[in-house]
């Protein structure tokens, strides 16, 4: 097993590595076919696809979400109003409200999820030896919490 470079050696690869990885994820149009098939913005589908895989806490989902809560009150007011999510009281705590999917919010994050589970098609004609290295490496960097689940 190799040891960990320094800045030096290691800057330079690893750098370039990050910014290939970044590339692929980021500039292979994914988010706007998924705005576009949903008609919502993509900060809008990200919420719904968290909500789709459980309810959170409002402060959570803002926080989950990068945004401040009342960002998040105007978020769940829209996604509400289109009958993708709703409030109902926490089981807990009395002052929270959980917000979670509507069936017709998951039906939306499935489509999502769907749209971004699908590889382009550099990845798809890896072979299966180098598929398996890739993803024995992701996990390597990604740690064990990561099992081919997105966050996004």
């Amino acid at each position: 097993m190799s040891t960990p470079r320094d800045d030096d050696a290691a800057g330079g690869d690893a750098t370039r590595a990050w910014l290939l990885m970044s590339d692929l994820v980021l500039d292979n149009n994914r988010r706007r076919e998924v705005s576009e098939a949903l008609g919502m913005s993509f900060g809008r589908a990200r919420a719904v696809r968290r909500l789709a895989r459980r309810p959170m806490a409002m402060g959570e989902l803002a926080a989950a979400l990068g945004i401040d809560p009342p960002n998040a009150t105007v978020l769940v007011d829209d996604l509400e109003s289109q009958g993708l999510a709703r409030r109902r009281p926490h089981p807990t705590d009395r002052r929270a409200k959980l917000v979670e999917a509507t069936r017709k919010g998951k039906a939306l994050a499935r489509r999502a999820d769907d749209i971004l589970g699908t590889p382009p098609p550099g990845l798809s004609a890896l072979s299966d030896e180098d598929l398996e290295t890739l993803q024995r490496i992701l996990r390597t960097v990604t740690g064990p919490d990561h099992e081919g689940r997105t966050k996004e």
